[in-house]
């Protein structure tokens, strides 16, 4: 990254806000742009701020983290929430709201930076812990739910299916272009459309439909 990436704390606990600024103060790359006890004015903040990803808390008096994360889908900003419950249910509305990624407070500081980089280019972010419960719960989608996923991939072409699969995988943009010899600058291309087409605010809810269709996670 060239760039530096401009962050946005949102946490009522302001010890938890100061702890963050103080450890990203000291990361290469990122710069706290703004700060929020609550969610009720993130996405005011985040325009305001030109923040490109926020780290989001979830229990919060007033507007919470889920809430607040579906009112920025529609801006140029990624999300991470970053919290101390691993509750299954908690995760899914998370994703399901938009958030780009999900992590736990005692995550390592390298590792917190690391997914802010990560999320800033566009790529998805489980805590381990998360994911290997997600993994555990891999038990088969409502049959509502698999076939709305399922015939939301079939307005995809050929193309736009490879892609949307490979995006499900995990791989990046420019793993996808070697893999499908593309440029990065199609596979983005196509990864837009992809968003379009399945009603997706970002590449982990593409991953979550291709579950739902598989019938892998409930």
């Amino acid at each position: 990254m060239t760039e530096t990436v401009r962050v946005v704390l949102v946490d009522d606990e302001w010890l938890v806000r100061a702890g963050l600024a103080t450890m990203l103060s000291g990361a290469a790359g990122i710069e706290v742009a703004g700060e929020a006890g609550d969610g009720a004015n993130v996405a005011d903040l985040v325009r305001s701020a030109r923040a490109d990803v926020v780290l989001m808390d979830i229990r919060m008096p007033g507007t919470d983290g889920i809430v607040a994360t579906g009112r920025l889908r529609d801006l140029p900003v990624a999300v991470l929430v970053l919290t101390t419950f691993d509750n299954d249910e908690l995760v899914r509305r998370a994703l399901r709201a938009g958030a780009d990624g999900y992590l736990l407070k005692d995550t390592p500081p390298a590792d917190i930076v690391a997914a802010i980089h990560r999320a800033a280019r566009g790529e998805p972010t489980l805590s381990p812990a998360i994911l290997r419960k997600l993994m555990a719960r891999m038990t088969g989608a409502d049959e509502t739910r698999r076939a709305k996923a399922a015939a939301a991939l079939a307005t995809l072409t050929e193309t736009e299916r490879r892609v949307a699969d490979a995006v499900g995988e995990g791989l990046s943009n420019a793993e996808i272009a070697a893999a499908q010899f593309m440029s990065v600058a199609t596979v983005k291309s196509y990864v837009s459309r992809v968003l379009v087409k399945l009603g997706a605010a970002n590449r982990v809810q593409i991953a979550l439909t291709i579950r739902d269709a598989d019938g892998s996670l409930s």
